[in-house]
């Protein structure tokens, strides 16, 4: 740079790759080494296990692996009528070429014949996002958002989607990758013909040839069977039109009687397929034919069984629901159904139907048994649902006040839960039953019910934050409140809905929610309930920057709190009034609040609010530039997570941590706890990996005084 004759030189600093957080200039300091973040930590492997009875389709395999060898993005669409095989041979070719996608697997049911109907393409999104290690409470709330987001986390990987039974094109497009290395399977009963915009190849998939269907009986029964009765097998194979679905009913059939000749078989299948021709396949082929022969031959028990499961709510489903329905265990009935092939174990202990099995037991639900007693069994397995839920938010969250009858004399469920975290594993296996049993309710009439799901879905939110499942039964729930003439439990509903729309920065429908709240608990004179809407109300107050607000509502929920709270409400609301008081800089006046805070959580026992506690009080810390207390508090807050269990809980605290390590020039300690957060964050598939693994790099090369110069 030259300046009134005089030339100066200048110092050209370039930055590459990605930062996270400020780069400031410190005087001159060597050089830095800024590394490009890594991509997702998270390798999801969703395919379902291969069938083991899988045989032919060698010309479908083979005209596959010439599409992927091709090169480009691949979307394949396999179609064919149902029970034909399209998702069998999708899976078998895709664990085939795992390899060729090193960056994982990705799979969802569509639903498309679903009794709840298909999967919205919103809600197949959020999985997939939660798969890919978005955390619950980033993933936006739109269809729009959500395809973005997922389009940008694959781009530049190798995955494959397996989207399986899909209804429509619509339901499909924003689900596709956007890498160039990336494949999508899809099947459906239909061609979906629109996809061809998007360069999909199209593979319809026919019923296998009588030597194919030969071979998958042979399969399973034993080629010698099949040589002795060459005849027998090859009408066998006609009977059930080359269907995999039907020859693998009869086939599991045929295994299970030994001595069953399958000249016996076939004649029993030719005069059944006369009397049924319901569930048909083409011209002269019904599946029904083959299933209600299987259905003849089951036990009462095994009968009943089949066809109540058929009115579960979900589609996947547990023992315990049935067996508490019919008031008998169904254990061994399940698992001769299994046999039977009328069912699949998708996991250990829960099963599934294949959609046309469904139907099949739907309709011997309809045709053998009662209306009354149909209603009967539904309603009981959506009350087991909610009586299980219930015990699940007293175990989490045992000194909640709550307006849900059905927590005045809750059901025993301590069986079923051997701690928090057996509660909470079982609240995210079934998520998407709950939220059918929730919608369920409505359809039986059941109000009382739709709105207290809602109520005890409370503390699994909070560890989960799955807001689809979360909004979708709110706006039921909200409804049958009002139908039930409940104006507490609307008001609690509307609280619980303030409070997620405010974690989504949805800040003007959050208020609009919570001033409906407060206007009922007003009305009604209850001063706890009031509390706790203005506590609410204070939260979005101070997340729009109106800290004064905030506060004042804050001291005005202390002093309902001390005339008629409990000492965890009062506990609650100083820590909030200290975190306020900390966003303000009074750092003393916030320290008292929450060093009380901790102690009132401390004799009360409450682990969850102490940690939280402690944790306000470490940032408070270190905010003043009090490291070594940050750390202390922040070390017992370590071990009061860990008596919870829930690592997003302990990454988050090891994160502060480190940073409080790092505010203290200990960089190895820093990188202790920052691998140690990371090692979580990937347990829970939290985007905050990829963040913290290049904040983890750059400490490896940086040195202890670039690395508090870029924290100024």
């Amino acid at each position: 740079m030259t300046s009134g004759g005089t030339t100066s030189s200048t110092t050209s600093n370039e930055v590459s790759g990605r930062v996270v957080g400020q780069v400031v200039q410190a005087n001159s300091i060597g050089s830095v080494h800024l590394h490009e973040a890594p991509p997702p930590v998270v390798v999801p492997r969703q395919l379902p296990p291969a069938a083991r009875g899988f045989a032919g389709r060698r010309f479908e395999v083979g005209h596959l692996g010439r599409w992927l060898s091709d090169g480009g993005p691949l979307c394949v669409v396999i179609s064919g009528a149902g029970g034909v095989g399209k998702t069998s041979l999708a899976l078998r070719w895709l664990h085939d070429v795992r390899d060729s996608f090193p960056d994982g697997q990705l799979y969802l049911d569509l639903d498309a014949f679903s009794s709840t109907g298909p999967v919205r393409s919103e809600e197949a999104l959020e999985r997939f996002l939660l798969a890919l290690g978005v955390s619950a409470d980033r993933v936006p709330p739109d269809l729009a958002g959500r395809t973005a987001l997922f389009r940008s986390l694959t781009a530049g990987l190798s995955l494959v989607v397996l989207l399986d039974n899909a209804s429509n094109a619509a339901q499909v497009r924003p689900l596709l990758p956007a890498s160039a290395t990336c494949a999508a399977v899809v099947t459906s009963r239909w061609r979906l013909a629109g996809l061809g915009m998007v360069g999909a190849r199209f593979l319809e998939l026919e019923p296998m040839e009588t030597e194919s269907s030969l071979e998958l009986l042979g399969n399973a029964v034993g080629e010698h069977r099949l040589s002795d009765e060459h005849g027998a097998a090859r009408e066998l194979a006609t009977l059930c039109g080359g269907v995999p679905l039907a020859l693998s009913v009869v086939a599991a059939r045929l295994s299970a009687h030994p001595r069953r000749t399958l000249s016996r078989e076939a004649g029993d299948l030719r005069a059944e397929r006369d009397r049924f021709p319901g569930l048909t396949l083409g011209a002269d082929v019904s599946v029904e034919a083959v299933l209600d022969l299987s259905y003849r031959e089951l036990t009462a028990r095994q009968a009943s069984v089949y066809r109540t499961c058929a009115l579960h709510p979900g589609a996947e489903f547990g023992a315990e629901v049935v067996a508490d329905a019919l008031g008998e265990p169904v254990a061994t009935a399940l698992a001769d159904l299994v046999e039977a092939n009328l069912l699949v174990e998708v996991e250990e202990h829960r099963f599934r139907y294949h959609d046309l099995m469904r139907l099949h037991a739907l309709r011997k639900a309809e045709q053998d048994i009662p209306a009354a007693e149909r209603r009967a069994l539904s309603s009981a397995m959506v009350r087991w649902y909610l009586d299980t839920l219930v015990a699940v938010e007293a175990l989490l969250r045992p000194s909640r006040r709550r307006v849900g009858p059905r927590f005045t004399a809750p059901v025993d469920r301590s069986g079923l839960f051997g701690g928090e975290r057996d509660a909470l594993r079982w609240f995210d296996v079934e998520r998407a039953n709950l939220r059918q049993a929730c919608l369920r309710s409505v359809d039986l009439g059941l109000d009382d019910l739709a709105w207290q799901f809602c109520e005890a879905m409370w503390s699994g939110f909070l560890h989960t934050r799955h807001y689809d499942d979360w909004f979708a039964c709110h706006s039921v729930g909200v409804a049958a409140s009002v139908r039930s003439a409940n104006r507490a439990a609307e008001a609690r509903l509307r609280l619980q809905l303030s409070y997620s729309l405010s974690e989504l920065r949805r800040y003007d429908e959050a208020l609009e929610q919570g001033e409906a709240a407060l206007r009922i608990e007003e009305e009604g004179g209850d001063r706890g309930a009031v509390a706790a809407v203005l506590n609410q109300l204070a939260g979005i107050a101070q997340a729009g920057g109106d800290l004064t607000t905030a506060l004042a509502l804050l001291h005005r929920v202390r002093e309902i709190r001390r005339e008629v709270g409990t000492p965890r409400a009062l506990a609650f609301c100083g820590r909030r009034i200290g975190q306020v008081l900390a966003d303000q800089g009074h750092y003393p006046e916030a320290v008292r609040e929450l060093v009380a805070a901790v102690d009132a959580m401390t004799r009360l026992g409450d682990q969850v609010q102490r940690a939280w506690s402690l944790v306000a009080l470490g940032r408070t810390y270190l905010r003043s530039g009090r490291a070594s207390l940050a750390s202390a508090a922040l070390q017992d807050a370590l071990e009061a997570v860990r008596l919870v269990g829930t690592p997003f809980y302990e990454a988050e605290v090891l994160t502060a941590l480190g940073e409080v390590a790092e505010a203290l020039d200990d960089l190895p300690a820093a990188r202790r706890h920052y691998s140690g957060a990371l090692e979580r964050y990937v347990q829970v598939e939290e985007p905050k990996a990829v963040d913290l693994r290049a904040r983890l790099e750059a400490l490896t090369d940086v040195p202890p005084q670039a690395a508090r110069n870029s924290r100024t």
